[in-house]
């Protein structure tokens, strides 16, 4: 029988971001205990009086609750409450202790004053201008976020994507959800097609309407894209669509014509020897845009003239080995002649072949010649390193390229482009298709250009293979290092890596023996090789090589789900690492003052980037704020940008890329079959500084290390630079 209960709410035991289930202890007239509520509460506090419409029910385990149907907020009534209601981080700029200075002088008039006459909360210590502003802002955002968010929850919006919603739309958040919810997917970080889809049902969009088709279509390109696809084929992209939408062919056909109309797809015929129906890629048009752009303006890069002055190469090599006391092997050497006479470079090679010596060698001759040097690499900390290792200034390519975030374009290009004689680009394997046009564009067509990475690790997180695919069209010249010189030979880090990079098993120095660099832990079980891992971290690695629990120690995984998977394995390591007791809970996160943290996301407000990592300094309730250390840079995230940060405890091998770490630990297990790959291992491997400790089977690491077939990526980018570059040749399209 639904009846009506009305009472204070004391706690909140658990509250799920997702769909606002609740737990909460309520104080209710007439019972001396308190009551457990449970359902759906949106955008409650602690302090707040709420009735409720519901039933009693006995749960087995935990006895009797009340389950909600319904809930109104009624404004609390007592001094007690009204200060718990406004302490409860309810209002920005008002934490506990203002909380109690207001009730202290306004009493029961509190929440008026707040209301009709703030200019009274002057009258409180503590209070200025600023803060009046700050709390009246805060009160009216709140009342109106309510009534769009009521709105929104009852359309199937939780409380954390309706107060993004509101932060994008703010007052015609309700009319733009109505008009078209798939505008959310494109616009708001985090809400995706699905979320958009189920809101759609909700307000009566037909299942089979050419909006919703059209909507899903762009969104299953999407996220092929995250999975690496430039492009995608017709029929292929019909099935993947087919799966997400489940209406007839036809519909979905009819869409791709009217987006492809609209010029927001790109349909492209794949040319092959015998004729097959509907062979065809599907771009994304800005994809379209960029990998044609990219294999046109490498050509125009190749044919222009370069800037030097002529002079003896062999001079310049003898000059270039004494300045630097190093004597260059004959590789090194051609690929030194190569920057002098060529206008765009490869130079590729794993770890200890020499990539670093070549770079500044190269350097030196153009500093010598009077030469406009710039140096960049794609993520703050690959630019860090080039910059220590060269001693010239190295700035990553959206510095580089100065980025806007106005209006999310580099003020760096063909109009204004650099000013620099010779750019050189480090770890290239990590830049994606659409970071390589916007850099190409703001390459001036007298500099020289040298890309330098190693083409055997993962490909970059973004879509493409750029730096694979220059190197396999044969059409920009091509320096590749493969001998391990003397010093680095010392490094089992860096011999190991070699050899899983030619198919054969890494040599194994048995832990407790005198201090390597590289060991294996032979573990058959998911469970003991979390047990391990927490072991090494926190205690094993720590007492004998002195190793920073936190700082010094990089867990990456090949999964996220599973015991040993990055999910678990965070929970884990935050659990045994972290002892910090000043903890808070976000969605379905639990943060604390001290946990390690990465960006998951390009900020270019906040000038963080995707797979930055810091550490939690500082959660400001009153400021609804957490601050996080970014290698002495300190960021404020507010309550809604947090799904921005994930834990960094353990993280996955592709977001290591570009970084390193003084010591690395990796699990590997059979349980990760659809996932070990040669060049997964060797990225993993190669971000280890002085350390790397694999924890599994044997068994695991062989499949990975004969597993030599990189995950498909479709992409035509090689066939575009062999065309461009040979006219009259035609090639067969890539799909890897």
């Amino acid at each position: 029988m639904i009846i009506e209960i009305k009472g204070q709410l004391e706690r909140i035991t658990y509250h799920n971001q997702e769909n606002a289930y609740t737990i909460a202890k309520m104080k209710v007239g007439g019972r001396h205990d308190l009551v457990t509520v449970v359902g759906n509460l949106l955008s409650v506090s602690p302090g707040e009086v709420l009735k409720l419409k519901g039933e009693w029910h006995n749960h087995p385990k935990f006895g009797e609750q009340f389950k909600i149907s319904s809930y109104e907020s009624v404004i609390p009534a007592t001094v007690k409450g009204i200060e718990r209601y406004l302490g409860s981080g309810l209002i920005n700029g008002i934490g506990p202790v203002m909380a109690k200075r207001l009730v202290t002088k306004f009493g029961l008039e509190t929440l008026q004053v707040i209301e009709t006459d703030t200019k009274r909360l002057a009258e409180v210590d503590g209070i200025g201008d600023k803060r009046i502003e700050m709390i009246k802002k805060a009160w009216d955002d709140q009342k109106e976020i309510r009534e769009v968010m009521v709105w929104l929850q009852g359309n199937g919006v939780s409380p954390t994507y309706g107060a993004k919603i509101y932060k994008q739309y703010g007052r015609e958040s309700v009319q733009i959800v109505q008009q078209n919810p798939y505008r959310l997917a494109t616009d708001i970080f985090g809400i995706g097609f699905i979320t958009a889809d189920k809101i759609a049902e909700q307000i009566g969009i037909a299942k089979d309407s050419l909006i919703r088709a059209e909507a899903g279509i762009l969104y299953v390109l999407h996220q092929l894209s995250d999975d690496g696809h430039v492009y995608y084929p017709y029929e292929p992209l019909i099935e993947e669509c087919n799966k997400i939408l489940g209406v007839e062919r036809d519909i979905i056909v009819k869409a791709i014509g009217t987006i492809a109309l609209e010029k927001k797809i790109i349909i492209e015929d794949l040319c092959q020897e015998e004729y097959k129906e509907n062979n065809k890629a599907v771009y994304l048009a800005k994809f379209h845009v960029c990998e044609v752009a990219i294999a046109s303006r490498l050509k125009v890069l190749m044919q222009y003239q370069k800037n030097l002055r002529a002079f003896d190469r062999d001079k310049a090599l003898d000059w270039v080995q004494q300045e630097l006391k190093i004597q260059l092997a004959e590789n090194q050497q051609q690929a030194v002649r190569e920057a002098i006479d060529k206008k765009v470079m490869v130079v590729t090679g794993g770890p200890g072949t020499g990539k670093t010596t070549i770079i500044n060698s190269i350097i030196r001759i153009y500093k010598k010649l009077g030469k406009r040097v710039l140096l960049s690499a794609p993520t703050g900390r690959a630019a860090k390193r080039m910059s220590e290792a060269t001693g010239h200034e190295a700035k990553t390519i959206h510095r580089l390229l100065e980025f806007s975030p106005k209006d999310g374009r580099f003020k760096k290009n063909e109009d204004t482009p650099l000013n620099a004689d010779l750019i050189v680009i480090d770890e290239t394997s990590m830049v994606d298709t659409i970071l390589m046009y916007g850099f190409l564009k703001a390459v001036p067509h007298e500099a020289t250009l040298i890309l330098v990475g190693d083409v055997d690790q993962l490909p970059s997180v973004g879509a493409g293979s750029v730096l694979k695919d220059i190197i396999d069209s044969g059409s920009i010249p091509t320096v590749r290092l493969n001998e391990i010189f003397r010093q680095a030979k010392e490094s089992m880090i860096i011999v190991n890596a070699h050899r899983i990079n030619n198919g054969e098993m890494p040599w194994f120095t048995p832990y407790g023996n005198q201090p390597q660099d590289f060991y294996f832990f032979q573990i058959e079980e998911p469970g003991e090789v979390l047990a391990k891992i927490v072991e090494l971290c926190r205690e094993k690695i720590p007492q004998k090589f002195g190793f920073k629990p936190i700082d010094d120690i990089q867990v990456l995984t090949p999964m996220h789900r599973g015991t040993v998977g990055s999910s678990n394995l965070n929970i884990e390591l935050q659990k045994h690492l972290n002892p910090s007791q000043d903890e808070f809970v976000m969605g379905s996160k639990t943060l604390k003052i001290g946990d390690k943290v990465m960006q998951i996301r390009n900020n270019y407000d906040k000038e963080v980037f995707n797979g930055d990592i810091g550490k939690i300094i500082k959660h400001d309730k009153e400021q609804h704020e957490v601050v996080v250390n970014y290698d002495g840079r300190a960021v404020p995230y507010e309550y809604t940008e947090l799904d921005e940060i994930v834990h960094a405890y353990a993280v996955s091998v592709h977001k290591s890329q570009g970084s390193e770490y003084p010591v690395v630990v990796i699990p590997i297990l059979t349980q990760h079959y659809m996932l070990l790959q040669r060049n997964l291992i060797y990225t993993g491997i190669t971000r280890g500084k002085k350390m790397v400790v694999l924890v599994g089977t044997k068994k695991a690491l062989a499949i990975a290390i004969k597993n030599n077939k990189p995950q498909k990526r479709y992409t035509l980018l090689r066939d575009r630079l062999m065309t461009v570059m040979n006219p009259v040749q035609k090639q067969e399209p890539k799909d890897e």
